[in-house]
């Protein structure tokens, strides 16, 4: 087989100049064009015929192919038709990639059913098969797809992404910093992140304004076994943290006002020496695990008493 086409800046303005094409900044479409940090993202991915590598903005394949070279099997998702169509021109000689023509996401909470499907029907060929992604990912969908994956049961084993440099801070930053937020909480509740490398506009065609980073994410289990409901906990975070800066309590009381009485939060929030004056953007991960584990609990008896409660009446 003959080595992957260097996509350079000048080979694809010829492309698309051939086509009739123009990259569409709506769909963030700026192209890996520097084949150095095209070989690094995916020697960092560490890929094996095991692997199954989830690679959402195909492009024009420029990075599909060098993964293709080296994972058991690649699933590449692209939504705009042109690209999809260069695309699949280059990935022609590979039978080891699926192309998919649709959008990764259903909505902004969930990955595409058609998606998920493929990539579980890839890693049901082998037990031995594991999960990553590997990809240039579009700005616009970034945050969702990491999010939306890690919320999923699939295996991954590893994420290597470039992303605006902005959001690389965000997934890694602090309590009480600026950029602390939910996908921070999220993230770091069952991830070890962190930035491999800070990249300038110029390894893009076409340049875009803000830098962009190389972001790792690795699963932590022993972070994440501490969490007692996943689901639960995901939606308590983006909750929680739509009101970052007003005060706990209130948002709490306000969030489960129809299940928990006020003087219920205010226990809660004393047994865990939580402060009435607390605000979600001041707690860590751990402290947001704890409380999300005992809101759950509570909310789980108040399930059951109610429960218990129809039963009498029917009786």
């Amino acid at each position: 087989m003959e080595p992957a086409v260097r996509q350079t800046r000048s080979h694809l303005m010829q492309l698309f100049e051939r086509h009739g094409y123009h990259p569409r900044f709506k769909l963030g479409q700026n192209f890996l064009i520097d084949i150095n940090i095209i070989e690094f993202v995916v020697r960092s991915g560490e890929l094996t015929s095991n692997d199954v590598v989830l690679e959402v903005g195909a492009g024009t394949a420029g990075m599909t192919t060098f993964l293709a070279e080296q994972a058991g099997h690649v699933v590449s998702v692209e939504i705009d038709r042109n690209m999809f169509q260069l695309a699949s021109e280059a990935i022609a000689p590979y039978s080891n990639v699926t192309l998919l023509n649709v959008d990764a996401l259903k909505g902004k909470n969930h990955l595409n059913p058609a998606v998920l499907e493929e990539v579980e029907r890839q890693l049901a060929v082998s037990p031995e098969r594991r999960l990553k992604l590997v990809a240039n990912l579009p700005y616009s969908v970034a945050t969702p797809v990491i999010a939306n994956l890690i919320a999923t049961e699939l295996p991954w084993t590893r994420m290597v992404v470039t992303i605006q440099y902005e959001l690389g801070l965000r997934m890694q930053a602090l309590p009480a910093s600026e950029d602390y937020g939910a996908l921070s909480v999220w993230l770091q509740s069952q991830c070890q992140v962190e930035i491999l490398k800070k990249v300038g506009p110029t390894v893009f065609w076409p340049r875009p304004k803000v830098d962009s980073a190389i972001v790792q994410l690795l699963p932590d289990e022993t972070a994440s076994a501490h969490i007692l409901n996943r689901p639960f906990f995901h939606d308590y975070i983006r909750r929680v943290f739509n009101y970052r800066r007003k005060l706990l309590r209130g948002v709490i009381c306000g969030m489960y006002r129809d299940q928990l009485e006020k003087s219920q939060i205010d226990s809660l929030l004393a047994e865990l020496g939580l402060l009435e004056t607390v605000r979600a953007e001041e707690l860590d991960v751990a402290q947001h695990i704890q409380l999300g584990n005992r809101l759950f609990q509570m909310l789980q008896h108040v399930s059951l008493d109610d429960a218990a409660a129809d039963e009498l009446t029917l009786e």
